[in-house]
């Protein structure tokens, strides 16, 4: 006798039937089986009849095609796993801690741009370094234990670290006078190379960062000898970006647009 023919049918031997996911030969074994189980025959009918209730009530749409916002959104999420997953292996767990949120924050379009307080469509990359910025931003600014990787206790070693990775001699400016003290920075991937990020801390705990690497080709172009500061509220969080010797910067933080500008002409005068 087959061992098989006294052994029960699994739910999930049924749930294979039922959508197709057995082979032919093994489909006529489980039918087989089914011959002498009333039990098991009667929950794969019940679950065949609710498949087809459900199919039959939304049978309008089940092959319509994706709307192209929802296929947008899929896209930039599936982006987002990407550059998540990448940052999770460089800076540690932070990453999926915020995963969920900033997912959400991708499928309800808040990609999109606000008017003229927002960089040109015109600049992609420009564009995408500061949606980084946001994003590096909203990922480690919520962190209590672990918010950076080298601390302000450290600072000569934190610059110099972070000056040999992005290729540049960087200087960390003195924010006090706003109100803002040094927390530390961590290191960061890019599209060209690593990228730097130093964080501020106010007496409120509010927290500002200071987002910094190499830019690619277009952008390095786009951006030659241009200083001006460009608003950006493209993202989780408002920052104003610039751009200096093929360099982008991203001052980044929750604070009115006055407010977060003067912090970014402080930071700019001293970089």
């Amino acid at each position: 006798m087959d061992p098989q023919a006294t052994t029960p049918i699994t739910e999930e031997e049924l749930h294979a039937l039922l959508d197709g996911r057995l082979s032919e030969a093994e489909r006529q074994a489980l039918q087989a089986r089914l011959a002498d189980d009333a039990a098991a025959t009667a929950t794969l009918s019940a679950w065949r009849q609710q498949r087809d209730s459900l199919q039959g009530l939304h049978s309008q749409v089940l092959h319509e095609t994706m709307p192209p916002s929802l296929l947008a959104a899929t896209q930039r999420a599936a982006s987002a796993w990407q550059q998540l997953d990448q940052w999770g292996r460089w800076g540690g767990i932070a990453a999926g801690v915020m995963l969920t949120f900033c997912l959400g924050w991708l499928s309800h379009g808040q990609w999109q741009m606000t008017g003229a307080q927002t960089l040109s469509r015109a600049h992609q990359p420009s564009r995408e370094f500061i949606h980084q910025a946001a994003l590096a931003h909203a990922i480690y600014t919520p962190e209590l234990r672990h918010p950076v990787e080298v601390t302000a206790a450290q600072q000569d070693h934190l610059v110099q670290w972070l000056s040999k990775c992005v290729g540049k001699p960087l200087k960390v400016p003195n924010l006090s006078a706003q109100g803002f003290e040094l927390l530390g920075g961590r290191q960061l991937p890019g599209d060209e190379g690593a990228r730097a990020q130093f964080m501020f801390q106010n007496a409120a705990g509010e927290r500002i960062t200071l987002y910094l690497g190499a830019l690619s080709g277009k952008a390095r172009d786009a951006g030659k000898g241009e200083t001006a500061f460009r608003f950006s509220a493209d993202g989780p969080v408002p920052g104003f970006y610039w751009v200096d010797h093929g360099f982008g910067y991203a001052l980044t933080g929750r604070l009115p647009r006055e407010g977060l500008m003067k912090l970014a002409e402080a930071v700019y005068r001293q970089l």
